[in-house]
């Protein structure tokens, strides 16, 4: 009997996230400081429409792009919050989370053998998207000395006569890294030279501590050149929703509605009939929700630099990105270590790719209190290393 199985699948690595969380669910006492989803609730009016759009028997497909409604909520959202400019129409698709979207543009934009760059360490599921989609990723290794942004000069070195995509993964999941303005507006020439396409995966855009956010989709002659992803499930704590939504040329959009019909048909509708509440009325809950993880960040931060843990600071997402190089071990096996002799997950560096080496996630969509235990727990593995003896 024939295999099957393609083999392009099986030599995709399993997300190297989940490994940890499975091990905790059946560890008693175990805690996980490691889930990239807010520990908040989605705010009451849009659970609200929710269930207002059930009562009232809203049930059916939508179109394949999404209700318009919705998508001219989105393109009012992003231009006031962003600057960004799109026809909701034929510029704005509503997906299954900003997940598919990654995936559908991907598939939408290479060819068989086209380079799609991606800077690690980022989000688990761009590289697997660019194999399904047969393009040939091409890592671009982040530094932390960088603050692990893409800097012009580690762009251009990447880029070949075959390079078609920049995928732009800012704020940075799992380093929490940003790009300003002006690092952004330094990578656009090149972007241009080379006439490369950008995907820009900004789902954690609201989650930001330092100024704005800043979408290179909004830089002089980039409109046309990026893909934008968004979604809800960040700030506005809708993980379980799976909204996310598409922003680009209408060629591109157009490619990406095809694929997305004949696979998903349409995103969940009453998830749909709640976003646009989300987007008209839910400004104040996120700001509150941003203020809240600030304040978490702030507390990580200065818990580490008490216990002597090495960490640059990040003003995006919700992670922490913590050195542990001067411990003589990988990540994995502090990982390791760390939930088999105090219980507590994290996520290692390298399920975010090989240059994630030397440093463990730690996220802080968790309320104080139980990050406080957290902390408890790594300290006392810091102190079984003889790593430290001081008290957070």
């Amino acid at each position: 009997m024939r295999n099957p199985v393609a083999k392009k699948v099986t030599q995709i690595e399993p997300s190297g996230i989940r490994k940890f969380f499975d091990i905790v669910s059946e560890m008693q006492d175990a805690i996980s400081l490691g889930v990239g989803e807010p520990d908040f609730d989605t705010p009451w009016s849009v659970r609200e429409e929710g269930i207002y759009s059930l009562e009232r028997g809203r049930t059916f497909y939508t179109a394949n792009a999404g209700l318009k409604e919705l998508r001219i909520e989105i393109g009012n959202y992003i231009s006031r919050k962003y600057d960004l400019h799109y026809d909701a129409v034929h510029e704005i698709m509503v997906t299954v989370g900003g997940s598919e979207a990654i995936d559908l543009a991907l598939r939408a934009m290479v060819d068989p053998g086209d380079e799609v760059l991606i800077p690690q360490p980022s989000y688990v599921s761009y590289l697997p998207c660019a194999v399904m989609a047969d393009a040939k990723p091409v890592i671009i290794n982040l530094k932390e000395e960088n603050e692990f942004k893409l800097t012009r000069k580690e762009l251009e070195e990447s880029i070949t006569d075959k390079t078609k995509i920049l995928v732009l993964p800012f704020p940075n999941n799992p380093t929490g890294g940003i790009m300003t303005k002006e690092e952004l507006e330094e990578l656009v020439p090149v972007i241009i030279e080379h006439d490369l396409y950008v995907i820009s995966d900004e789902i954690y855009a609201e989650l930001t501590y330092k100024g704005r956010h800043v979408s290179i989709a909004s830089l002089p002659g980039m409109h046309d050149r990026t893909v934008t992803i968004n979604g809800f499930s960040k700030a506005f704590a809708m993980t379980g929703w799976r909204l996310g939504y598409a922003c680009g040329p209408a060629p591109v959009i157009e490619q990406m509605v095809k694929l997305h019909q004949f696979a998903i048909m349409c995103a969940p509708t009453n998830s749909q009939f709640a976003a646009v509440e989300a987007l008209k009325n839910c400004d104040m809950e996120v700001e509150m929700m941003v203020e809240a993880y600030d304040q978490r960040r702030r507390f990580l931060l200065n818990a580490f630099k008490e216990m002597g843990l090495e960490c640059f600071e990040p003003y995006g997402a919700f992670y922490v990105f913590p050195s542990i190089k001067k411990f003589g071990m990988t990540s994995e096996e502090f990982a390791t270590r760390l939930l088999s002799e105090q219980k507590l997950a994290v996520v290692p560096g390298t399920a975010f790719g090989a240059s994630g080496e030397g440093f463990v996630r730690i996220s802080y969509a968790y309320s104080i209190e139980n990050l406080k235990v957290g902390l408890e727990r790594i300290q006392k593995f810091i102190e079984s290393l003889g790593g430290n003896d001081g008290r957070i």
